[in-house]
């Protein structure tokens, strides 16, 4: 696996509308996306720094992923990304090495990407995701 940079930070917030502005006004920041990904019921806006994105995360329904993260933990970072040449190989080689996998196989992410999650029980208590255009 050649992890070639932090693809983005992920980061769970109550709400885009309340968010956005204080990455824009506060930070100096421009948000440069904001894209629903339907099957993850959740809506995304993404802030490039440097090589790497932070990635805001609403959900959009209360059963979904990060609807259940802000439940239970409220607003903060969620994710760590990484960006790998291909994601399954990545994902295969992890699972050989006895990683536990949340996606044995890749799936369409925001910006189009392909992404797959290794669990936190893990990872150190961190969920990572890796994700690239393979």
């Amino acid at each position: 696996m050649n992890i070639s940079h932090i693809e983005h930070i992920g980061i769970a917030v109550n709400s885009l509308e309340e968010a956005i502005p204080y990455y824009e006004e506060m930070l100096g920041l421009k948000c440069y996306a904001v894209e629903e990904v339907a099957d993850q019921k959740v809506k995304t806006a993404f802030f490039k720094v440097g090589d790497t994105k932070i990635e805001l995360l609403e959900s959009t329904s209360p059963d979904g992923p990060i609807g259940k993260f802000l439940e239970k933990k409220g607003q903060g970072v969620h994710h760590l990304a990484f960006a790998v040449d291909n994601v399954n190989d990545s994902l295969n080689e992890l699972g050989e090495k006895g990683v536990q996998l949340i996606d044995k196989t890749s799936r369409k992410g925001a910006e189009g990407l392909n992404i797959g999650f290794l669990h936190p029980k893990a990872t150190m208590g961190v969920l990572t995701e890796i994700c690239g255009k393979e």
